[in-house]
């Protein structure tokens, strides 16, 4: 009988499988979650994946690429350059505006949405981010070196589709 997950649930046995043997394709996990008693959608398992950080890498012994997982609590295992879907949608639907200060970009957020909306940039990993720190409703995201809190605050805005402001203007 298949049971129905809660995602963090699946989370946790795509992860278990990933760590136990290799994962060559969306397919093979599909299946391994199947005998698990799992059932995923194709596009749902992409998500998950996503999600966890997983890619796909070639063995030191040039077997086939198998999917790997970050270590526990780090960043994903390959920098991104662009912002996935998933964070492009809670841009969109948190966030609500933007300050900035040196290279230090503040987002404003509803309450409640600071530490979920952080979670997820977090784990994009963009090369551009070097970390962020969530309250209740403000998010203090640090820009590497050559980057401006400005201009990352109005790239993220961007991503949200919404217009720019001037320093300390809510958008909504």
């Amino acid at each position: 009988m298949n049971t129905p997950l809660t995602k963090a649930a699946r989370h946790a046995r795509i992860s278990r499988i990933i760590g136990d043997r290799p994962v060559r394709s969306q397919t093979e996990l599909a299946e391994l979650l199947a005998e698990d008693g799992v059932t995923v959608t194709q596009a749902t398992l992409s998500r998950d994946l996503e999600e966890l950080g997983a890619v796909k890498v070639r063995g030191t012994d040039a077997s086939p690429p198998a999917y790997v997982l970050p270590p526990e609590g780090e960043g994903p295992l390959r920098a991104a350059t662009q912002p996935p879907d998933r964070l492009l949608r809670l841009l969109r639907e948190l966030l609500t505006g933007a300050d900035h200060s040196g290279n230090l970009a503040v987002l404003r957020t509803p309450p409640g949405a600071a530490q979920f909306l952080a979670s997820a940039i977090d784990r994009t990993g963009l090369r551009d981010i070097v970390g962020t720190i969530a309250g209740d409703d403000t998010i203090l995201v640090v820009a590497r070196d050559g980057l401006t809190g400005a201009e990352l605050g109005e790239q993220l805005l961007t991503w949200a589709g919404k217009h720019p402001a001037q320093p300390g203007v809510t958008t909504q």
